[in-house]
């Protein structure tokens, strides 16, 4: 490691210094006749930094720089690249083809000198395949003979993807048989990872297990890779759409390093073996999404800078995780670092091409290639290691459980008498205990019914007190005045009989006069007028009393079980008759009611329920520590398309959180000991919702309390 550290760093330096240095001497290129040659350390280079020169200012200002290394390098730049070379007349009067070896530039101009300036021709990933001069991916431009002793020729090239120029001119045999060699190449390897797929998606069917399924996915991410780094995908997917072209290579980078890590974690067990790497991973696709994002947003070059980081980052991660479980007796983790290690070699040295530092070799070009084709193979023997593994360990815990069940079954036989017993044992305590709890059981359930019997006896009296005291006032009244009217009876009775015992042959002026003496003492006039006042007072306590014998027969609607439209205004006015005794004097009732439609339900239990939030709100009421000169209780009702809505409202003094989440609850009560069963409210949520309705609460502390119910106009 100590040799591979000083090895990459006394490179880079030698690679930044030879960088620097400008070869002023113009380099003419002698055209072989041997096949292809590379032709990268004889050509000249400028960085346009705006990008924005045209070839006349370039060729005016001068300015190109010798490159002297075996591959013209650039790197990851947003410069329009400038190239210059000057080719010496051939001595064979051929076509020669200059290729890049490079598929993934945007765009690449070729100037050619004529008699007046100079002519272009394109190609790069924004051409189209069949409009090059030859149909392949890299950029390839066919130079026609020249007849002078040396011809100038000017390339540009744009690119968001790393500008690495591998140049080389062939004749058109050496350039197809250069191209055909790459097919090859390749074809072998997509063939191996066609088979790797295809043999492993079938274990992955027969035996189901996930590792497989994972590594399936990587083998595809690794060939799409493979292709789109290789202009492959240009070929046969993109076409000559830059944009695709771009993202796409940058995708297959993100779909490689993703799936990558997601194979590693479901083959090492990391979870289970060294679960403090599981975020690290995490936040290592987490990383890679965000260069995506960086590219699709329009940073390309920023994103490739970050995943090339990236992918040298993770590939280590990931070694370092298969090394630490190896290191915990995980004996698939050793194929898995072999494998590996394969792939971060390859990937080493590409990354190393790319900057410049080592040669672009048919190896080293194609050293991701083999790298990842034997990190296929390797994976693909530690699935199968794997598998065997699990297999002996299968067979090992079946020798082991078959082992265990013979002594079990001794065991088993041995404790079944033993069991026997102690099952008959606990089954009698079991029958005793069940008893207990029957007997349990039955006296709670007659302790419930007989508080349920008691709260409805404690309403039924005070709904009795109510009543008495209601009908008790008029009938007061009617009694308090007969006596008065029949005295004025009697008086009128005593006129009308001096009247008819008149003698006609007698003194008749002087009987008149008599009579009149009479109504003047009896004051006749104010006679007729109590009477009218006393009759009206009759009228009065009989109307009122009419009033409380049809509210008490609205309210005492508790025997019908059936549901019926029924007027809910109608059922506060009643029940508000009825209990309007208990009201202290201080208490202003308000009432806002809208002609909302009738709701269908069980009268006597709906004025049930207003019955007991009414009372509530008037011991709330009272039981303020400081009753106001004026206490207010608010009744309102409203309709909201197909419910009707019941408010009522104290100004009594409240509750607290606490109480509000155990009101409804069966038995709970703030009152004191013997003034109350805890069901009143238990009962008027139980009648709520039988309706399908609901009941809410809001309440503070000192600032009264309101109950809010929702009943539908239907009931299904």
């Amino acid at each position: 490691m100590k040799f591979i550290k000083h090895f990459v760093f006394i490179t880079l330096l030698f690679s930044a210094i030879f960088s620097k240095l400008e070869i002023k001497a113009q380099v003419k290129i002698n055209i072989s006749n041997k096949g292809q040659q590379n032709i990268s350390n004889q050509v000249y280079i400028f960085e346009d930094a705006s990008g924005k020169l045209s070839l006349t200012e370039v060729i005016a200002k001068n300015k190109f720089n010798a490159n002297r290394e075996k591959v013209a390098n650039v790197g990851l730049t947003s410069s329009k690249v400038w190239i210059k070379l000057q080719l010496l007349r051939p001595i064979k009067k051929d076509d020669i083809y200059l290729e890049i070896k490079n598929p993934t530039f945007d765009q690449v101009t070729l100037y050619t000198p004529i008699e007046k300036g100079f002519t272009s021709r394109k190609s790069g990933q924004s051409t189209s395949i069949k409009k090059r001069d030859l149909e392949h991916q890299n950029v390839i431009f066919k130079l026609a003979p020249f007849e002078k002793d040396t011809i100038t020729y000017y390339l540009s090239i744009k690119s968001v993807n790393p500008i690495n120029l591998p140049i080389y001119l062939g004749d058109f045999k050496s350039t197809v048989q250069s191209i055909e060699l790459g097919n090859v190449v390749f074809s072998l390897y997509l063939g191996l990872i066609l088979t790797m797929f295809v043999y492993n998606i079938f274990i992955y069917i027969t035996v189901r297990d996930r590792s497989y399924f994972f590594y399936v996915i990587y083998i595809i991410s690794v060939g799409f890779t493979q292709a789109s780094l290789q202009g492959y995908s240009l070929l046969f997917f993109w076409g000559d759409n830059i944009w695709l072209n771009n993202q796409g290579i940058v995708f297959s980078i993100v779909f490689v390093g993703i799936t990558s890590i997601l194979f590693t974690k479901e083959f090492l067990h990391v979870n289970h073996f060294l679960k403090k790497f599981t975020p690290i991973l995490n936040g290592v696709i987490i990383c890679y999404a965000i260069g995506f994002f960086v590219s699709l947003v329009g940073y390309p070059i920023q994103a490739q800078i970050i995943l090339q980081a990236l992918t040298l980052a993770a590939s280590l991660l990931v070694v370092i995780t298969g090394i630490l479980i190896y290191r915990k007796n995980y004996r698939p983790a050793l194929y898995f670092i072999i494998s590996w290690s394969c792939f971060l070699l390859g990937v080493f040295i590409f990354i190393l091409k790319d900057v410049g530092i080592l040669p672009p070799t048919f190896l080293i070009n194609n050293a991701i290639l083999i790298g990842s084709g034997l990190e296929a193979v390797l994976l693909s023997f530690a699935l199968a290691d794997k598998i065997n593994i699990f297999k002996k360990e299968k067979e090992e815990s079946q020798a082991e459980a078959l082992r265990i069940s013979t002594e079990n079954e001794k065991l088993v036989r041995e404790q079944n008498v033993l069991l026997e017993i102690k099952v008959k044992e606990r089954t009698e305590a079991l029958e005793t205990v069940n008893d207990s709890l029957n007997n349990a059981l039955f006296e709670l359930k007659e302790a419930q019914s007989q508080l349920v019997d008691a709260e409805k006896m404690a309403g039924l009296g005070q709904l009795t007190a109510g009543i008495a005291h209601e009908i008790n006032n008029p009938i007061n009244f009617v009694t308090s005045n007969i006596k008065p009217l029949e005295l004025d009876i009697n008086e009128l009775n005593e006129v009308i009989m001096m009247y008819e015992s008149l003698d006609i042959n007698g003194d008749i002026e002087k009987q008149i006069n008599t009579i009149n003496a009479f109504k003047r003492r009896i004051d006749i006039n104010f006679v007729r007028t109590e009477i009218k006042s006393l009759l009206s007072g009759i009228g009065d306590g009989a109307r009122r009393t009419a009033e409380i014998i049809r509210s008490l027969k609205n309210f005492s609607r508790l025997d019908e079980s059936d549901t019926k439209p029924v007027d809910l205004n109608e059922g506060l006015d009643s029940t508000l008759v009825l209990i309007r005794s208990t009201f202290p004097h201080q208490l202003k009732v308000i009432k806002e009611y809208v002609n909302a439609s009738p709701v269908e339900c069980m009268p006597g239990k709906i004025n049930q329920v207003f019955m007991n939030l009414i009372n509530n709100a008037v011991q709330a009421i009272k039981s303020k520590p400081v009753i106001a000169a004026e206490e207010y209780l608010w009744v309102k009702t409203w309709q909201e398309d197909n419910q009707v809505k019941i408010s009522i409202k104290d100004s009594g003094s409240g509750m607290s959180d606490e109480v509000k989440q155990k009101i409804f609850e069966p038995f709970f009560t703030t009152k004191d000991v013997g003034e109350g069963t805890g069901l009143g409210l238990s009962i008027v949520f139980r009648i709520i919702e039988n309706h399908q309705g609901t009941i809410e609460v809001l309440s503070k502390k000192n600032q009264g309390t309101e109950f809010i119910i929702t009943l539908p106009l239907h009931t299904k």
